[in-house]
Formats: C-alpha cells, sequence, structure tokens
C-alpha cells in the first residue's frame, strides 16, 4: 500500500475513519498529509513563562479545532526562552483542555531519566487521556552538559545506554519481563489495558536506525538538521523490520515554518527565531527576540551566514507559499506527516502563522468544508 493510498483510507470521513490508527494520522479537509505541530511554550522578550504557557494551551485548542492531527512539546532544560521543559506535566494540562487532538513528547530526554519513571508518568497521562498520548524519546540532553550533569544525579547513563534504557522503559510500560530479571515482579502504576505509542526522534542516523531495527514509528528533526534527513530517512527504511507495532515504515519529519501576509513579513518574523538560535548556539540563550532586535543586531559576517543558513531551512512567506513549500518537502522526502514548528516572538503572529498554514494546506476553511 502506497503512502497515498494509507492517507486516503485514514482521511477523515473515509474508511478507517471510525478506528483511529494510534499511530498513522488522520488526513483532514483536502490536506494531502496529515500535519501536525511541535511546540515549546515559547517564551518571548517582554512575556513571561505563564503568559507562553497559556498561549500554549489556546494554540493547542485551536490546533484541534483547525483540522491538525497531532501536537507535540518538548523537553529543554536552562533555555530562558522554552517553557516546557516538563512535557508530562504539561500534556497533563493540555489535555485537560482538548478532547480529540492527539498530545506527545516530541521528546522526552530518556536518559535523564529513570526508565520506570517515565512509564508512570506515560501511564498516568493515558489513563487520563486514554488513546490519545504519544511517548516520543530522543537521546540527546536537551541543554548544556553541565545542567545535563544535574538533571542526571545518581544515574550513569548517557546516550550511549539508550538502547538499553529503551528495552527497559518498554518492558515497564508492557509488564513484560523475563521472569528472571531482577525487576520482574515490579509494576509501572498505573496502567491500564493500553499504552501510549513510543516513537523515537533524531537528528541522525543511530535513532534511524534503532526505530527501523524495532519497527517503531520514527520522527526525524529536519527543522535543525536538514543535511541529515534524506539519509537518516533512507537508513530507517533500509532497516525497518515489521513489528506487532507496524507493518511498515512510518515516519514523520519537524520543519520549521512561518506563514504572513507576504514573504517579507514571514521572513522578519523568522529572523526573531533565527537570532534566538544563533544565541543558543553560542551558549547565550536567552528570550525570543522581538524583530526589531533582529533587524538592528550587528550581525558579524560569520552570524550573518548563519542567519541566512538557518532561514534557508524554514519554509516561509504567504500562506500559498508555504503550502506549497510543505508539500514539496513531502514529496521530496518521501514521509506519512508533517510536524511544522514555529518559535517565533509575538504570541498574536504566532497563532496567526499556525492558523493560516492550517487553511492554505486543506486541514480547514471553504474548500476543507465541502470536501
Amino acid at each position: 500500500m502506497t503512502t497515498e493510498d494509507r492517507q486516503e483510507n485514514q482521511r477523515e470521513g473515509g474508511a478507517g475513519a471510525n478506528a483511529p490508527d494510534p499511530i498513522r494520522g488522520t488526513v483532514r479537509g483536502t490536506a494531502p498529509a496529515p500535519l501536525s505541530i511541535l511546540d515549546l511554550a515559547t517564551v518571548g522578550v517582554g512575556y513571561t513563562p505563564a503568559q507562553a504557557l497559556s498561549v500554549t494551551t489556546d494554540l493547542a485548542r485551536s490546533a484541534e479545532k483547525w483540522g491538525y492531527h497531532r501536537f507535540w512539546v518538548a523537553e529543554h532544560h536552562g533555555m530562558p526562552g522554552v517553557a516546557s521543559s516538563t512535557p508530562a506535566v504539561l500534556l497533563a494540562h493540555l489535555g485537560a483542555h482538548t478532547t480529540t487532538l492527539r498530545l506527545g513528547s516530541g521528546g522526552v530526554m530518556l536518559p535523564n531519566h529513570a526508565p520506570l519513571a517515565i512509564a508512570e508518568q506515560f501511564g498516568l497521562l493515558e489513563a487520563l487521556h486514554p488513546g490519545r498520548i504519544d511517548l516520543g524519546l530522543g537521546r540527546a540532553p536537551g541543554t548544556d552538559p553541565a545542567t545535563a550533569r544535574a538533571l542526571r544525579r545518581g544515574l550513569t547513563e548517557g546516550g550511549d545506554e539508550f538502547p538499553r534504557q529503551l528495552t527497559e522503559l518498554t518492558h515497564f510500560l508492557d509488564g513484560s519481563f523475563p521472569g528472571d530479571h531482577p525487576y520482574a515482579r515490579l509494576t509501572a502504576v498505573p496502567k491500564g489495558d493500553g499504552r501510549p505509542p513510543i516513537w523515537l526522534l533524531g537528528s541522525s542516523g543511530f535513532s534511524a536506525q534503532l526505530a527501523g531495527r524495532l519497527g517503531l514509528p520514527f520522527a526525524f528533526a529536519h527543522h535543525f538538521s536538514s543535511a541529515n534527513t534524506l539519509p537518516a530517512l533512507d537508513l530507517y527504511r533500509s532497516e525497518f523490520r515489521p513489528s506487532a507495532v507496524l507493518d511498515e515504515p512510518y515516519a514523520l519529519i519537524g520543519v520549521g515554518a512561518v506563514a504572513a501576509d507576504d514573504e517579507a513579513a514571514a521572513r522578519r518574523l523568522a529572523r526573531s527565531a533565527a537570532l534566538g538560535m544563533l544565541r543558543l548556539r553560542r551558549g547565550t540563550p536567552g528570550p525570543i527576540p522581538t524583530p526589531e532586535e533582529a533587524e538592528s543586531y550587528p550581525y558579524s559576517p560569520v552570524e550573518a551566514d548563519f542567519i541566512e543558513d538557518w532561514l534557508g531551512n524554514v519554509v516561509l512567506g504567504s500562506p500559498g507559499e508555504v503550502a506549497d513549500g510543505l508539500e514539496a518537502l513531502r514529496k521530496r522526502t518521501g514521509v506519512d506527516e508533517l510536524m511544522v514548528t514555529s518559535n517565533i516572538h509575538g504570541h498574536e503572529a504566532r497563532l496567526r502563522s499556525y492558523g493560516l498554514i492550517a487553511e492554505a494546506y486543506g486541514l480547514t476553511g471553504p474548500q476543507a468544508e465541502t470536501a
């Protein structure tokens, strides 16, 4: 079955619509593929974390109304521009303010935590919001080395231990430790009839290969590692082995996207996120700067090159231009689903960008309503 066949089968109102797949996204409206959101509860200059989290809640409600399939939040630490440091807590809140939207972690950085703790957190989330939770896992720290050491106090594992940690977490979620295992008598509670599907996240080939060999869905961070996108996806597909979870590969990519009235306005908004990323890479993270600050910043030649390279990986422009760019990227990569992310300054601009993308891509609007 081709990607297009699967998407037509999962199109809202079509065959299979009454039995939602826990992994494969639902195609809504006239959209050519499922569209989702990755959110960081962005904190911009002049805003508080409380305001950022309030807007993330509004965005999740709106995403559900607009027809986005899933809404993921990411674990980051020590970053003043990101308020989503603890995905499980935020997901519990978002679940209470939505009804159908799939919610998940994009992702939980597993080496920062004991696998039992994550099994309990996401078991609880599944009990609170059954059939709506995704457990996306990454092996990076999501922070600087010093903060990672503080987070992992008492934990000796690092990214190299990720496969073993993943196996342990899976056994806790399924209650499937062998009888002679030291944890065989332990139970992650609460434990219901179902459990969240596990996704592996990555920006290189390591998790792509592991996801393929385990027959798990794979999410690639195209928005900050575009040079590795095609090699990682090829590796995932070539290594894929059918499992009880999936009979064939299922992959999505995270895509930076900004829509505004025209290309110039969208680029102006995106430059604020680009300057924020420049400061993060330089080791001086802070709140997302304003567009005015990004315009007046005295970039060195090296910094200016970084900004242009970063913007070159963002799908930006008018709503139609963004929709066309997203679809061209989907076809070029062959992915099953796109997950857009926009960490621009200004809550109204951010909400409007996601709304414009939803309408232009076909999730909402007159064409979608008559489909």
